[in-house]
């Protein structure tokens, strides 16, 4: 594992369990234990961004509800209640430390938008840059199906990638991926997530809860492609950045990719509603996989959706496996008109060389 200490800029994400005690109840307790840590961090140099669970919960107290509402209205209600509270607390918190915090709430959309992303990197900068503690959540007093993030742990990896964190850092009242089918022991280090590792996931029964260490893992993929390393430990541990600050060894670590997506292609693997499919023969799956090369007609076997030039696509096999999203020079018309020329012998010279996707637009997804 990295240390901590190498690190220049993290993130934290905080579940709801270890930020309540139960429905609508805050546990003030361990939010200071958290500012304190939060501080000794700083001291280090490191900067701290927190995703902050908790709001839908402290909202569902504040109007005495047991069970979290189906309704989604009704959650939005419980979240907008909830969000004053969960960000004054916080304040309070980091008071004795005299550091301020800075709401920044977010749904899917705001990710999708060239534009909206960017604003959340330049905002996210400035606020680092005047020491402020950012404290991110989603906005679940408006989000509706298609602009959920669906879980914060899902939000913290995406946050890790836009604000270009070392490590993610994702806390709950778990210490870590627990091997239930073996040892029974947490496991201390994967280097990758296989499907072994996948079968270890569990998830929660918790009523203001969503997901569990299955969240985790796939947030912990998504934090990999941007070359963050994840840990998941349990957030109740008052002394839980002592320990890693000392080298000590905490929770399960999961390595980062290899070959991490590069800056300028960030934004792309952000996104997450593909408007078509091209699929791709082997030749091609090869070229951009191994020779990072450029997608051309000549590798592209099918073409599915409707789509304009500068929409996101998937990249698939012969076999169905999506391997890369990319953004396509071509709209779809173009492209089956290509396909059906190239078919005649005389004209596939002319057609088969033409750059559907450039390789700096395109990203791998294993």
């Amino acid at each position: 594992m990295i240390s901590i200490k190498q690190a220049k800029r993290i993130v934290i994400k905080l579940g709801t369990g270890i930020l309540t005690t139960g429905i609508g109840d805050l546990d003030k307790a361990c939010i200071q234990s958290l500012c304190r840590q939060v501080k000794l961090l700083r001291n280090e140099g490191i900067e701290v961004i927190l995703v902050s669970s908790g709001a839908i919960g402290l909202g569902m107290g504040k109007l005495s509800l047991r069970q979290r509402p189906k309704d989604l209205t009704m959650l939005q209600a419980c979240a907008s209640l909830g969000q004053t509270v969960l960000i004054n607390n916080w304040q309070q918190g980091f008071d004795p430390h005299a550091l301020l915090v800075a709401q920044i709430l977010l749904t899917r959309e705001d990710l999708r938008a060239k534009h909206r992303y960017d604003a959340i990197f330049n905002t996210v900068e400035r606020l680092l840059a005047k020491g402020v503690i950012p404290i991110v959540n989603e906005n679940d007093a408006i989000s509706a199906a298609e602009i959920k993030f669906g879980d914060n742990d899902t939000l913290s990896a995406l946050v890790a990638g836009v604000t270009n964190a070392d490590q993610l850092f994702i806390l709950s009242n778990v210490s870590g991926l627990i091997d239930f089918q073996g040892t029974g022991e947490v496991v201390p280090y994967v280097e990758k997530i296989t499907a072994e590792i996948e079968a270890m996931a569990q998830g929660t029964n918790q009523v203001t809860s969503v997901g569990g260490m299955i969240s985790k893992l796939s947030a912990a993929k998504i934090a990999h492609r941007f070359g963050c390393g994840v840990t998941i430990a349990n957030g109740q541990d008052s002394k839980l950045f002592d320990k890693l600050l000392s080298g000590e060894p905490v929770g399960t670590y999961l390595a980062p990719h290899s070959m991490p997506v590069k800056s300028h292609k960030r934004w792309i693997a952000n996104l997450d509603e593909a408007s078509g499919t091209l699929t791709i023969d082997a030749g091609a799956a090869t070229a951009i996989q191994e020779s990072g090369k450029s997608l051309l007609l000549a590798g592209i076997t099918g073409c599915e959706g409707i789509f304009e030039a500068g929409d996101l696509v998937k990249v698939q096999l012969q076999e169905g496996s999506v391997i890369a999203h990319g953004l396509s020079m071509v709209d779809s018309e173009d492209i089956m008109r290509m396909l059906n020329v190239a078919l005649d012998n005389r004209t596939v010279q002319n057609t088969t060389s033409n750059v559907i996707v450039h390789r700096d637009k395109l990203v791998l997804l294993n």
